[in-house]
């Protein structure tokens, strides 16, 4: 009787944060449950996702028959391993010889890691060019406030001089001699 084998992921992690085991489990075992062998993690909460794999003991057991889950494939057709089966397939069938087949698939795998760099270059660059950009919005908030205290300080300012020039007039007024609005310097006569 044939076992059906499973590749497969196993959630660990607490609520909100997974992170996952890619392991290699009996069809009929619960999903974190017993399982056959561990060959690799997957953490998608790091971006890019965090992907450690033994694609050597990967390809082992999908050559035995072993069958991936649908995430699981994508896990393993990003890391290449799924390339590296076709290739192997090939080989066994004599359309290519095992030079060849390692030929193909370390171009293939040039191809990825600089794809996979790229992405990492653009997105610290996107960090820092969106740090630099909030620094910048930050500064010129800060500017205006500063600006709104000085003219408010400048208006209070102008405000005080005025109330006491106001002041000092009427105190001016009282201090100077009458002048009759009749004649000269003669008193005026009831």
């Amino acid at each position: 009787k044939k076992m059906p084998v499973k590749i497969r992921l196993q959630r660990h992690g607490k609520k909100g944060r997974p992170f996952f085991h890619i392991v290699v489990a009996d069809g009929r075992a619960p999903r974190d449950g017993r399982f056959i062998e561990r060959i690799g993690s997957y953490n998608p909460i790091s971006n890019p996702a965090t992907i450690d794999l033994n694609t050597e003991k990967a390809a082992d057991w999908l050559m035995k028959g072993a069958q991936p889950t649908d995430t699981a494939r994508a896990i393993l057709s990003y890391k290449g391993v799924m390339h590296r089966v076709h290739l192997n397939k090939g080989v066994s069938k004599g359309a290519l010889t095992q030079d060849a087949a390692d030929e193909k698939f370390a171009k293939w795998l040039g191809e990825k890691e600089s794809k996979v760099d790229q992405k990492r270059q653009k997105l610290s660059s996107a960090k820092t060019t969106e740090s630099a950009s909030r620094l910048e919005q930050e500064t010129k908030v800060r500017e205006a406030r500063a600006e709104a205290v000085r003219l408010k300080a400048q208006k209070e300012l102008l405000e005080a001089e005025a109330a006491a020039k106001a002041a000092a007039a009427p105190a001016e007024e009282a201090a100077a001699p009458e002048v009759s609005s009749e004649g000269g310097d003669a008193p005026a006569e009831a």
